[in-house]
């Protein structure tokens, strides 16, 4: 459907915003695809203890993949946005100084990792009973970090630049080997959790390898723009991307700032087991953010191009229909969990009788904040596409710091373990509130 002829200025919305779903969708479950599989394997292949470890880990592959996300989607907006107005040379300026943040960051990354491990898994809640674990999966993730931060920040590019479908088969591609090669060294071959990181890694790195190939293609319109930077000026260009693409990286960033908080207040209220209850519901979680990034994703091109193009009229009608289908999508999953908790902790793992006591009650409370998180996801990604990052960034810090932060301390004091699963549905009706107010400001 997506081709070198499509208008985002002149196209019906409703056909471009299909066009844009599935391979938008497909493209933002990366994390989830490489997350998921290793827990559902790790659960199935190494027990409870072993998917409690990868979940105390969760918080840097949103750091990771954030970070992509910072510069990819910072960067790529404003390209959208030069590229409605006529102005490609402008637009590739802001992709060439994206590309070397993110690969200054992420040779960063990997000296923090290498040098403090120990410091840093202990900060995340490791314990005596997941440290064997985490060792060997944190220590072949670090070397990893470049293939998550590159899989994010050229997905976000090469969709900008029309080829949705390129970024879909790249993240689809790298996710079925990913599968597979999770199978293979847990079940087949005894690599454990080192397998486990080895084949998210591999998975990862497949990603970018096709992802890259668009730069050599036809329809390819990036172009790093070779000519002497002034130190002022690349601050300058490297100020706005990261201005706008600030909240993205704060999406992503509460999911893991949520998970550790939720870690550290679990330890002490329910134990190892609490941590592994909520790696079933922080694994759903991350699929619902996920697939609401990808609605957010099909909308940004068009929203970003026609806000260059001042097409008023058609912002508000692709707003309307993707807002609709984000909220739609966490309803669903929201739906699922309460009709069928049972199969949704036998996805995970083989349940043992203290999980069952737990898991259902808490799948059943924290579910329900799935429709509002969906919806409150995209208003986050619409108001970045309209160049207004504030307002984006006031809908993540509510959502992702404030509110949840607050209230997963304030909440277990007075409800015990059911203040800490309702923390969330809380937290959503709180910010949904917060967006309510904004968009009414924006129609007065």
């Amino acid at each position: 459907m997506m081709n070198k002829q499509v208008d985002l200025v002149k196209d019906p919305v409703e056909k471009l915003f299909i066009g844009y779903l599935l391979p938008s969708v497909s493209a933002t479950m990366v994390t989830s695809i490489y997350v998921l599989a290793d827990t559902i394997m790790i659960g199935k292949g190494l027990g409870a203890d072993a998917i409690a470890a990868l979940n105390i880990l969760l918080p840097l592959f949103s750091l990771f993949f954030g970070t992509g996300l910072l510069f990819g989607i910072g960067g790529s907006v404003l390209l959208s946005f030069c590229f409605g107005k006529g102005k490609k040379s402008e637009g590739n300026r802001y992709f060439t100084v994206a590309l070397l943040c993110n690969s200054l960051i992420a040779i960063l990354y990997v000296l923090l990792g290498e040098f403090f491990f120990y410091p840093i898994v202990t900060a995340l809640g490791s314990t005596e009973t997941t440290l064997q674990y985490i060792e060997e999966y944190g220590k072949i993730l670090v070397i990893g970090i470049p293939c998550f931060m590159f899989s994010s920040f050229l997905q976000a590019f090469v969709r900008n630049d029309k080829a949705p479908k390129h970024a879909m088969i790249a993240v689809i591609a790298g996710g079925v080997l990913n599968i597979i090669l999770d199978y293979i060294f847990i079940f087949i071959l005894p690599y454990g959790m080192k397998g486990a990181a080895a084949a998210s890694v591999l998975g990862s790195f497949t990603t970018c390898i096709i992802l890259l190939f668009h730069f050599w293609g036809e329809r390819n319109n990036l172009k790093i723009v070779k000519e002497k930077w002034k130190l002022s000026y690349f601050y300058s260009y490297a100020g706005i991307i990261l201005k706008n693409g600030f909240s993205s990286f704060l999406v992503e960033m509460s999911s893991g700032i949520i998970i550790l908080l939720f870690n550290i207040q679990l330890l002490k209220y329910a134990g190892d087991i609490g941590v592994t209850v909520y790696t079933i519901i922080s694994n759903t979680a991350i699929i619902v953010m996920s697939l609401s990034n990808g609605v957010s994703q099909a909308a940004q091109p068009i929203i970003a191009v026609n806000h260059g193009a001042g097409k008023r009229e058609r912002i508000l009608k692709v707003r309307k229909i993707a807002g609709i289908t984000a909220f739609s999508v966490g309803l669903i999953i929201t739906l699922l969990g309460i009709l069928f908790p049972k199969t949704v902790i036998e996805i995970f793992l083989h349940p043992t009788k203290e999980i069952m006591e737990l898991a259902p009650r808490a799948i059943l409370i924290y579910f329900c904040s799935f429709g509002g998180m969906a919806w409150n996801n995209f208003y986050s990604n619409y108001f970045q596409a309209v160049l207004k990052p504030a307002k984006a960034l006031i809908i993540c810090f509510v959502r992702g710091i404030a509110f949840s932060g607050v209230l997963v301390y304030l909440l277990p004091i007075f409800l015990k373990l059911d203040g800490i699963w309702l923390t969330m549905p809380i937290t959503e009706i709180l910010t949904l509130g917060v967006v309510w107010i904004m968009l009414k400001k924006e129609r007065e």
